[in-house]
């Protein structure tokens, strides 16, 4: 579902900051080569996560839900010099192909991978985090939200993606539609939480900004 027509999303991104040209290979490849590629977060949403880091200059950056690592690679454009981002994806076939893109960036040695289920990697992690990305199941986004807000540092800044679900948070929803329902919680749960304040915007698939009070 598109929010904006295509031809308004077009002029945005011709208005925007070029997409760089190593993120344009990987969104090449991605789409010729790994299923699902409509998962990858793309020039425009890239952009918007790359301009809140370099404005946000987190040290620590923790993402969950790499997938081929497009977003990873946007978010490391504000890491500090000393900073380091720590992804967790549970795809193995995946892995190799983020390290690649990742080596070819001029911010591999700072991104961490990590293998396997994030509710049992995060609480392993003995870090304080300036910036979150949350980008996987959807099931588990209160869970995520959670674990992390003990681990932010204050003022900063948690990015929650697809909240608005292809505009199924619109509709009628199915007893059987898990996502949908997990996703209707979690925008009411962030949006009344006080330890957050919280703004929803309606970029690509819906990406809510929760700063740490």
């Amino acid at each position: 579902m598109h929010f904006i027509s295509e031809a308004l999303e077009s002029y945005s991104e011709n208005h925007s900051q070029p997409e760089p040209e190593l993120l344009a290979k990987l969104n090449r490849e991605t789409h010729q080569k790994i299923l699902q590629p409509r998962m990858l977060s793309g020039h425009l949403q890239g952009r918007v996560l790359s301009m809140i880091s370099k404005i946000s200059k987190p040290k620590n950056i923790l993402e969950i839900g790499t997938y081929t690592g497009y977003a990873t690679l946007c978010l490391a454009e504000g890491l500090a010099t000393d900073g380091s981002i720590d992804t967790i994806d549970n795809n193995e076939e995946l892995f190799d192909f983020q390290r690649k893109y990742f080596d070819l960036s001029e911010h591999g040695n700072q991104i961490i991978q990590h293998l396997g289920n994030a509710l049992e990697i995060i609480p392993m992690i003995d870090k304080k985090y300036d910036l979150v990305f949350i980008d996987a199941d959807k099931e588990n986004y209160s869970n995520y939200f959670d674990l992390i807000v003990p681990k932010m540092n204050k003022g900063g800044l948690i990015l929650s993606d697809n909240v608005l679900w292809s505009g199924k948070i619109l509709e009628p929803v199915k007893p059987n539609d898990k996502s949908t329902i997990a996703l209707l919680a979690y925008n009411e749960k962030i949006n009344s939480d006080a330890r957050v304040e919280t703004v929803l915007l309606p970029i690509r698939d819906g990406l809510t900004v929760s700063r740490v009070v």
